[in-house]
């Protein structure tokens, strides 16, 4: 039957549409379905379009700064719209492209709001309704609502933002990263609920852009899953660019005006302040998509609304898989996409492990920008090693100077006793290309002496890379 498939999977995101190519590549009928854009909120509403916000940031504060590299940039101002306009054309871009990639892989479209009736069982397929969705006009050539079957259903349905009550977005004055990426004009002050990236990367945006800004934390550091050292520079750098950072505090009442917010902000010493800004952006987090999709009603195994499953995707549930933000953290797009191929190589009956979490790398796009991957110092010490920790500052490297970027810093962290490397932590220029390597290095087991003998070119700032190793061993060159 035409309405027959092999793997159905919902939802488009980065999770959803790399599981169906790589489905189809392994000879499956492969469908997918959504119910507003192919590439999910990454490629439309969050890691690509804030990239494409934050290059014009970077643009804007160089030129503001041409003075520095000899030369000269005069009024320098910016086009709220076209900023805007920019942004949302890298993003219309990959989507058509994503649309092109599952047609070339013959993999069917199905545009609407899917729910699963049952999964398959013996020589039964599984049923997957389809309703019609009322959020976006489907893609050309896609199928729509109706019927389908299956033996395998991937849920790939990501993630919204957290809601807290009696803050919630409105859409005007409260904002989400949604609102936050399509600004009509620029707030001239603003209030960020949340340190995490989304909160750092918008923090960082609007303050280039000239917005007064504000940054509250409930935990006692910002980026809390960042490497505290790394944070700490982090956070000396965005308050010297003159962002307001309050840690320890929580947002305890919103109060709306005609077009401003008042926050009443709690410190963690009991004290009270109130803190009135254009816009207020709730950052504190996202929630699975697992509402009305069917899985109560299956028996899915269900913690704190994410989707339990064994590290191959699979759920408690015979013939239902889960994948990307909807199976749990690191909710990034980079472990849905590694995660929907180990799912369906797992399917296919291919040697597969489950994903070392330890190894994904988590990269913020702020200013400095932040990258790491594994343990931190911290954590290392906690789970009972003995560490040898090396740091090199981008002061010492000469490609750093020579960008006129000399402030940040290499960390690295390794066991003591075996040369593991644990893990790897990064504040600076350019990090979140550089990060790759160490990446690299994790998954291949290398160990301390093989990364010192490596030989990295000359000059780049991968060589502080290098160093950081050398250092913690107590070789370092330029330090």
């Amino acid at each position: 039957m035409s309405d027959t498939y092999d793997i159905l999977i919902i939802g488009a995101g980065p999770g959803g549409y790399v599981t169906a190519i790589r489905a189809a590549q392994l000879g499956y009928k492969t469908a997918v379905v959504d119910r507003e854009h192919l590439g999910g909120i990454c490629l439309n509403w969050g890691c690509i379009p804030t990239k494409a916000l934050l290059r014009s940031a970077e643009i804007y504060h160089y030129m503001q700064h041409a003075s520095d590299y000899g030369l000269s940039a005069k009024e320098v101002s910016f086009d709220t719209a076209a900023i805007v306009k920019r942004s949302r054309g890298v993003s219309g871009r990959l989507n058509g492209g994503v649309g092109m990639l599952l047609k070339k892989n013959k993999v069917d479209v199905i545009w609407g709001e899917a729910s699963v009736d049952s999964v398959a069982k013996g020589n039964q397929p599984g049923q997957v309704t389809v309703k019609e969705s009322t959020r976006a006009e489907a893609p050309k050539g896609a199928k729509g609502a109706g019927s389908y079957q299956a033996k395998h259903i991937i849920v790939a349905t990501g993630a919204r933002p957290r809601a807290i009550p009696g803050i919630e977005p409105d859409k005007k004055q409260i904002w989400t990263y949604y609102e936050a990426m399509v600004p009509e004009t620029m707030p001239k002050s603003l209030l960020v609920m949340g340190s995490g990236a989304i909160g750092i990367e918008f923090a960082s945006f609007y303050r280039t852009m000239g917005a007064e800004v504000t940054v509250v934390e409930l935990l006692p550091q910002i980026l809390p899953v960042e490497d505290a050292e790394i944070a700490g520079i982090a956070r000396k750098r965005f308050e010297k660019q003159g962002i307001k950072i309050l840690t320890g505090a929580k947002v305890t009442k919103v109060e709306k005006g005609a077009d401003t917010v008042t926050a009443t902000i709690e410190g963690g010493d009991g004290t009270s302040q109130t803190i009135t800004a254009e816009k207020l952006i709730s950052a504190v987090g996202v929630v699975g998509n697992i509402d009305n999709i069917g899985l109560e009603k299956l028996g899915v195994t269900i913690d704190r609304g994410i989707v339990v499953t064994d590290g191959l995707g699979r759920t408690n549930v015979p013939g239902l898989y889960a994948i990307g933000d909807v199976a749990g953290p690191p909710m990034l797009a980079h472990k849905a996409e590694h995660e929907g191929v180990i799912c369906v190589e797992t399917i296919k009956g291919l040697h597969t492990h489950p994903m070392d979490k330890a190894k994904i790398p988590g990269c913020t796009y702020c200013q400095p920008q932040i990258a790491s991957v594994g343990l931190t110092e911290a954590k290392a010490k906690e789970l009972g090693f003995a560490v040898k920790v090396g740091r090199f500052p981008f002061a010492g490297n000469g490609k750093a100077i020579a960008l006129g970027e000399p402030d940040g810093l290499v960390k690295t962290v390794f066991d003591a006793k075996t040369g593991q490397l644990l893990g790897a932590h990064m504040v600076g220029a350019e990090v979140t290309e550089l990060i790759q390597g160490y990446v690299v290095a994790m998954n291949l087991e290398s160990t301390e002496e093989e990364l010192m003998h490596t030989v990295f070119p000359h000059p780049t700032l991968s060589e502080m890379m290098h160093e950081s190793v050398l250092d913690a061993y107590g070789k370092v060159i330029h330090s």
